[in-house]
């Protein structure tokens, strides 16, 4: 077994960290780009979303590389995303590649017995004792925890940097290094180091930067690719943001489901908008807006492919809650043929409107 993953954001350091410290052979595809893009474009079906394209072209450029195995988490309702396995199972098989897929669903869909024997499969290749696949998993959890963690700072802290440029830096100079890093000791090291550079990154407490959540649909928040890096963007202009949906939460939320006690915020927040799950993370969504607005927040931006159904409604429930809490939105759509010029141009704008807006609060207008 030669394993990959598609890219999604940082999943790749959590997957890096596992493979390595189960010794087991593995394949991280080129980072997305324009490449990716057009090779998932082709060969996909023209009115599928654009995670689905980008995915397959991560695979292809995998399988060019050797790998033989897909591991891919799942998702719940009608969100297509459920589907994306059988899919991209038989389009791949259509295009000659017979690669054989892991799926990582939701326990409360599967049960804990078959999401196991799945987990299994991975580890099944490796040479390591038992104990040592747990420590393999263990470190893999904390790592994606120690991302997320790197990822969050720099994003809230690059209003308040004093030199601007700073954490994007830092943030850029972790990733890249990661991969430099062989064993999954190796790993969780250097992103204790790099937290720590992030945390002592010079600040400037007195100032007040906007503050922006970022939300919608979980893969184009995630990556970087798919939403035109609009956090690095955030933090050129020297804006706060807060992004809740990360890899980690993904493994918390899907740890947490079969009890019921998982995103327990943010369900509470989105229950007098949207009481019940629709599929997707609709209810993520509109949560973290209720809950962005509580916490004082400027603003919120939704982000999602076109086409995608959970994110269309979330969508049509976002202006009553902006006109409730008086808290502005804006949502952006994605896809293979958006212009990243009027993409830009739309973010710039809205936080121009958000800087009038708070100045306008200050001089009491």
């Amino acid at each position: 077994m030669k394993a990959t993953v598609p890219h999604m954001g940082n999943v790749y350091i959590g997957v890096k960290t596992l493979f390595d410290g189960l010794g087991i052979d593995y394949v991280i595809p080129p980072k997305n780009s324009k490449i990716s893009l057009d090779i998932g474009s082709l060969h996909s079906p023209e009115e599928i979303c654009l995670p689905f394209k980008i995915m397959i072209g991560n695979y292809i450029q995998a399988i060019e590389q050797g790998a033989d195995t897909v591991v891919l988490t799942g998702s719940c309702g009608p969100c297509r995303f459920g589907e994306y396995c059988e899919l991209q199972m038989n389009l791949l098989k259509s295009l000659g590649h017979e690669l054989d897929f892991i799926v990582l669903d939701y326990p409360k869909d599967i049960g804990i017995r078959e999401l196991m024997r799945r987990l299994q499969r991975i580890s099944s290749n490796s040479p390591m004792k038992k104990t040592q696949k747990l420590m393999a998993l263990r470190d893999a959890l904390t790592a994606v925890n120690l991302m997320d963690e790197i990822e969050g700072l720099a994003h809230m802290y690059a209003g308040y940097e004093r030199n601007r440029g700073d954490c994007k830096k830092t943030l850029d100079k972790c990733r890249e290094d990661a991969l430099k890093c062989s064993t999954s000791k190796e790993m969780i090291r250097h992103l204790k180091l790099f937290r720590e550079e992030i945390k002592h990154i010079s600040a400037d407490i007195n100032k007040n930067p906007l503050k922006i959540a970022v939300i919608g649909e979980i893969y184009t928040v995630i990556e970087p690719y798919s939403n035109f890096y609009i956090e690095d963007k955030l933090m050129d202009y020297g804006v706060s943001s807060k992004r809740g949906l990360t890899p980690s939460w993904w493994v918390k939320n899907t740890a947490l489901s079969p009890l019921k006690i998982n995103s327990v915020k943010i369900r509470k927040n989105a229950k007098k908008y949207l009481p019940m799950g629709i599929g997707g993370h609709a209810v993520e969504c509109i949560g973290e807006a209720v809950t962005a607005a509580k916490e004082g927040f400027d603003g919120a931006i939704q982000i999602f492919p076109m086409g995608c159904m959970p994110e269309i409604v979330s969508k049509s429930i976002l202006p009553t809650i902006s006109k409730d809490m008086d808290f502005p939105i804006m949502s952006l759509v994605v896809d293979d043929m958006t212009g990243e010029a009027g993409y830009i141009t739309r973010i710039e704008a809205f936080i121009d409107l958000l800087e009038r807006r708070r100045d306008n609060v200050l001089s009491g207008c």
